[in-house]
């Protein structure tokens, strides 16, 4: 069977020795877009617009010193406790999306308290253009030809030529298509019943719908910690069980108030 062949450069532009990674270029226009819709989104609740950008720092440095943390930590912590200076090495790789989540939530709850609004209806509405950066960040590690999937023989079977010439489930593009699906039906609710809904709800329907898919991707997914833990879920999936049981609770108790 004749199977898809990637080979793209993750390089997207060299000007002498600097160079732009695809990666890069996906990360900057999902915060470019996050942004954007965000500031609608203020303009849409008459709030003040002066607070987003600030926060929008706080959530930048959230992700990427929670991700870099929770990729050490989760994934190989063997090899980072024994060469500290390593985590620091963010241009070598290396970001985890369980610890990305808990570090923007971490970095969030400080900003809000700092500019004085309310936690809960930010995080609300956030989660909207956060799904939209899950599907740019996704797209990115394809670029990259990273975050492989494990062999098949399915049709639509992607070969990363740039690693090996196995044919694999092109498992960066399962999520980042999920994640796009995701954005649409958060923002289709905000639209037409934002002003009905009831704190936690969209911050709980995105854990429930955003770490279900993580959980189920994960099965056809190639093995990113560099430790057995001797079951049959792995470290991803461990992981997301937490903020699984935490949407279903946000849900469950949004409705309950609503009712």
């Amino acid at each position: 069977m004749q199977h898809f062949v990637w080979d793209a450069d993750p390089i997207a532009l060299s000007l002498g020795p600097v160079h732009v990674f695809w990666y890069g270029v996906l990360f900057a226009t999902a915060i470019l877009a996050g942004l954007e819709f965000m500031k609608r989104v203020y303009r849409l609740e008459g709030k003040d617009e002066n607070t987003i950008e600030p926060l929008f720092i706080y959530a930048i440095i959230g992700i990427v010193i929670g991700a870099r943390l929770g990729h050490c930590l989760f994934y190989d912590p063997d090899y980072y406790l024994a060469h500290p200076m390593k985590i620091f090495a963010v241009w070598e790789g290396g970001l985890a999306s369980h610890g990305g989540g808990l570090g923007v939530l971490i970095a969030l709850y400080l900003g809000c308290k700092k500019y004085k609004i309310d936690f809960m209806w930010l995080i609300d509405r956030l989660v909207i253009p956060t799904a939209l950066f899950g599907f740019f960040v996704r797209m990115g590690n394809f670029m990259n030809s990273e975050i492989l999937g494990k062999p098949t023989d399915v049709p639509w079977a992607v070969v990363f030529s740039r690693v090996d010439n196995i044919p694999r489930h092109p498992a960066q593009l399962y999520e980042a298509f999920s994640y796009f699906i995701i954005f649409f039906i958060l923002t289709f609710i905000y639209k037409k019943y934002h002003e009905n809904l009831k704190s936690g709800f969209l911050f709980g329907l995105f854990l429930l719908l955003v770490f279900t898919v993580r959980f189920l991707v994960e099965f056809v997914k190639t093995r990113q910690a560099d430790y057995s833990l001797g079951i049959e879920l792995n470290t991803g999936q461990l992981l997301s069980i937490p903020f699984l049981l935490l949407g279903l609770f946000l849900v469950l108790y949004s409705l309950r108030k609503r009712a």
